[in-house]
C-alpha cells in the first residue's frame, strides 16, 4: 500500500503561489483603453495620451500604461524644470519673478518636487502598492499646483506669462489618467 502525504509547508507554499499570480493577473490582464478613458473627464485627451505608448496599445496591460504616463510626465516635468532654471537665469532684473520661479523650481524639481514624487510613484507601482501610487501621484498634483496657483490662497497667484502654467496642466492631466489607472489596479 502506498502512501501519499503532502507536508503542510508544501501545500502553503503552493496556496500562496497560486495567490501570487491571482493578485498580479489583472495587472498583466490586456485591457481596453477606452474603458479606461470613459473614467477620465476628457476621455479624448486620455485615449490620445495612452495611444500615443510605444508599440501601441494593443495588448497593452494596465501596469505596462501606468509606466508609459509616468514617463510622460516625467519627460515634461524635466523640460519644465529646465525652463524654470531659463525663466531664474533671465528674471535676474525682477525679483518678484526670480523669487516665484525659484520657488517653482523647489515644487517641480528633482530635490524635493514633484519629480522626487513622481519616483516614488514609480517605486510604489514596482512593488505592486497601488495605493500609494495614488498617493505619490497626488503629491505631484499638488507640488505642481503649489507653483502654479501659489501658496497663499488669499492673494493673487504670480501673472506668469511663460509655457509654465500650460506645461503644469498638462502633467496635471497625465497625473489624473495615473490615478484612474492607479485605481483600477488597487481595485482589482
Amino acid at each position: 500500500m502506498s502512501y501519499f502525504s503532502i507536508k503542510p509547508s508544501l501545500i502553503s507554499f503552493f496556496v500562496l503561489i497560486f495567490v501570487l499570480f491571482a493578485e498580479s493577473s489583472y495587472a498583466a490582464k490586456v485591457v481596453d483603453v477606452n474603458e479606461i478613458c470613459k473614467q477620465y473627464r476628457n476621455s479624448s485627451f486620455c485615449l490620445t495620451i495612452l495611444k500615443s505608448k510605444p508599440g501601441g496599445v494593443e495588448g497593452a496591460d494596465l501596469v505596462s500604461l501606468a509606466y508609459h504616463t509616468i514617463n510622460i510626465a516625467r519627460l515634461n516635468l524635466t523640460n519644465s524644470v529646465t525652463l524654470i532654471m531659463n525663466l531664474i537665469s533671465n528674471s535676474s532684473n525682477d525679483t518678484i519673478a526670480k523669487s516665484h520661479y525659484e520657488r517653482c523650481l523647489l515644487f517641480f524639481g528633482q530635490d524635493e518636487g514633484a519629480l522626487v514624487e513622481l519616483d516614488y510613484t514609480e517605486e510604489m507601482l514596482e512593488k505592486e502598492y497601488y495605493f500609494g501610487v495614488n498617493l505619490a501621484s497626488i503629491s505631484v498634483i499638488v507640488d505642481i499646483n503649489e507653483c502654479i496657483s501659489g501658496e497663499d490662497s488669499e492673494g493673487p497667484p504670480y501673472p506668469n506669462k511663460s509655457d509654465l502654467p500650460r506645461n503644469g496642466v498638462f502633467i496635471q492631466k497625465v497625473i489624473q489618467i495615473l490615478l484612474v489607472i492607479s485605481q483600477l489596479l488597487y481595485e482589482n
